[in-house]
């Protein structure tokens, strides 16, 4: 995955958020958020966001703040000061609307019934964290990945709860590329 690629493999949306601050800010001009919010699936593909502006990077930074904060106590003990911020986005503004609408070859489709605000937005994201830290079995699921230097949070959804990384294909294979290299260092020494 090439540096600066926004990552959607964490499980939830709260948790892929959290990955735009690693390992370096993915979120840091307004390009860069409503690529991210298209990714993250929040609109429909090909939906304009022509209110995406430096406010709204402000806004989903600071709730990624909040968010981490938050799913890294465990759901217990969270940050009185988060745990509002959480709630009042939660609260602030109803998600988009969506519709279904015929597409190609009438087969339907997804669509916004209007253009979405920043806190609309926000909200689907703080609900989504809601979610995660008032479900037992979800929360429980939660995981740092294990990699050396990486710090990045995702839901372990596989069979037997034995998932170790973020993602096989970045961390995973970093690190059994590192395994393997150790392995041949000490079958030369």
């Amino acid at each position: 995955m090439a540096p600066g690629t926004p990552r959607f493999d964490a499980g939830r949306s709260c948790l892929d958020l959290l990955a735009t601050a690693y390992p370096e800010e993915r979120i840091g001009t307004a390009r860069e958020l409503a690529e991210w919010i298209v990714g993250a699936g929040l609109v429909p593909v090909g939906v304009p966001l022509p209110g995406v502006d430096g406010c709204w990077v402000a806004g989903f930074r600071e709730l990624r703040l909040h968010v981490d904060r938050s799913v890294r106590s465990g759901g217990i003990a969270v940050p009185p000061d988060s745990l509002d911020r959480i709630n009042h986005a939660a609260r602030a503004a109803a998600p988009p609307a969506i519709r279904a609408v015929p597409g190609e070859k009438g087969r339907l489709k997804r669509e916004l019934a209007e253009p979405p605000e920043c806190a609309a937005l926000l909200s689907l994201l703080a609900r989504d964290t809601v979610d995660l830290l008032t479900d037992p079995l979800a929360r429980a699921a939660v995981r740092e990945c294990e990699a050396d230097g990486c710090s990045l949070l995702y839901l372990d959804t596989s069979r037997g709860r034995r998932r170790r990384w973020c993602s096989s294909e970045v961390c995973g294979n970093r690190e059994r590329v590192a395994r393997h290299r150790r392995r041949i260092a000490l079958a030369r020494s």
